[in-house]
């Protein structure tokens, strides 16, 4: 019997990483045989964790052969996933995000839950399997929550996460709050990575109503220090838009201290940000966003809602 894959979406992040690795023990664990693949490269976040663990990365996967069985963790949406999706055999899909540009020929496994995290999601699944969480799958699944969330911070974070969280901390055990600041900011050093690298470490495409962009965010302890690149970050953004023929190019930059963020928009439809935020860009291109930390909750939503 092949295997089955298990991967999360394109520009993969902790929590996408995370999932695939959890997901797949999981899923041994039941008797199934399958594999953690990934669709892009590892972040330093990410690496600082699987270091911290000891465990590898799961194998990076790009040319995935048309039929094969795979199941989907952190995304759904088509544009995001395996470039020959459609030509795969999609058994089972666990995910936080909304629904978007996704169809399968037959029925499957959907487990969707608006939650800060698709890890608190894997972590109901061993409970509700029965399966026992060691400290090795512990110590993923907090990190990925703390990554997700903000170390709880962020406003996806559900009252499940924090219930997630505070049984995980007990299999760790150790500190996840002292752990996940120390993560959070092994993610953060940007400095060696180009500036293709830096919009592309998190990048995320949407389709909607004929209009294809992107929204890419870093975390940072300091804007100023990532937006002292703007130049730069600017032209990998124009050159993005033409290689992929999108009508916008968001790039977030979200300060994990102050909770705030400062976006620089490139593209047609820069008057799209400025509707959906109610607010103008400045004079170079960015705009600065209190209280804003979320992509998925804080920044697609509304520019996907004004979309004409």
């Amino acid at each position: 019997m092949e295997e089955i894959l298990i991967f999360g979406h394109k520009n993969p992040d902790t929590d996408s990483i995370c999932s695939a690795l959890v997901k797949a023990n999981l899923e041994t664990k039941l008797g199934r045989k399958v594999k953690a693949a990934r669709l892009g490269n590892v972040s330093k976040e990410t690496q600082y964790i699987l270091d911290y663990v000891g465990v590898e990365a799961p194998e990076f996967v790009s040319n995935i052969e048309n039929g094969t069985e795979v199941m989907l963790v952190d995304h759904n949406e088509f544009d995001q996933s395996a470039d020959n999706i459609e030509n795969l055999k999609i058994l089972s899909v666990t995910d936080h995000h909304r629904i978007s540009n996704f169809h399968t020929t037959e029925p499957l496994y959907y487990n969707a839950k608006p939650y800060g995290c698709t890890n608190t999601l894997l972590f109901e699944e061993y409970k509700a399997n029965g399966v026992e969480i060691d400290s090795k799958i512990a110590t993923l699944m907090i990190s990925a929550i703390i990554s997700d969330t903000l170390l709880l911070k962020s406003p996806t974070c559900t009252d499940h996460d924090v219930e997630a969280f505070n049984e995980l901390e007990k299999i760790v055990g150790f500190d996840a709050r002292e752990y996940g600041m120390n993560m959070l900011k092994a993610g953060t050093d940007l400095s060696t990575y180009s500036a293709t690298e830096v919009v592309n470490l998190d990048a995320k495409e949407f389709t909607e109503k004929g209009k294809k962009f992107v929204v890419a965010q870093v975390n940072t302890a300091d804007i100023d220090d990532v937006f002292s690149r703007k130049e730069e970050l600017a032209f990998a953004m124009e050159k993005e838009i033409n290689d992929k023929g999108l009508e916008l190019f968001l790039f977030v930059i979200t300060d994990i201290v102050n909770t705030n963020s400062k976006i620089i928009a490139m593209g047609n439809l820069k008057g799209l940000v400025e509707k959906a935020f109610n607010k103008k860009l400045d004079a170079d291109d960015s705009m600065f966003l209190e209280g804003v930390m979320s992509r998925k909750k804080q920044i697609a939503p509304p520019l996907l809602a004004n979309l004409d």
